[in-house]
């Protein structure tokens, strides 16, 4: 779509994928990975999971954070959530699917919008957009 948004109207050929911890999945790329959102709002915390391009499989990656702008109300807000070692998993950082971060803001924030920057093996996806419900 010129000078639109080259997702509108994508309809992955006619499938849905299901975010595996019942968060927001953003797709990465052209249909490549998924990041999947998820807030906490007891906790205040807000965690990315990395998955492949259907969301089935967790993706490992080497970076020790994923670097999110929020906009609550409007205002921008940044967060890096940091990678999460998983001694069930095997994961570590510099090995790991999740990410998180806690703000007290997350806790009484409604929906936001924000953008995420992720490298997954050797691709940077920069300003990725996202909307997170309440």
């Amino acid at each position: 779509v010129p000078g639109g948004d080259a997702h509108a109207g994508h309809n992955h050929g006619g499938h849905a994928h299901a975010a595996p911890h019942g968060g927001t999945l953003v797709e990465l790329g052209d249909h490549a990975y998924n990041v999947e959102l998820l807030r906490d709002p007891a906790t205040g915390k807000l965690t990315a999971w990395i998955l492949d391009a259907h969301a089935e499989n967790f993706v490992r990656i080497a970076s020790p954070a994923i670097e999110v702008v929020a906009m609550p109300g409007g205002k921008f807000t940044p967060l890096s959530l940091a990678a999460v070692a998983n001694p069930a998993t095997g994961e570590t950082v510099g090995s790991t699917s999740q990410f998180e971060v806690q703000a007290d803001w997350l806790k009484t924030s409604g929906p936001f919008s924000g953008i995420v920057t992720v490298e997954i093996r050797g691709t940077k996806f920069e300003k990725v957009g996202f909307a997170l419900p309440k």
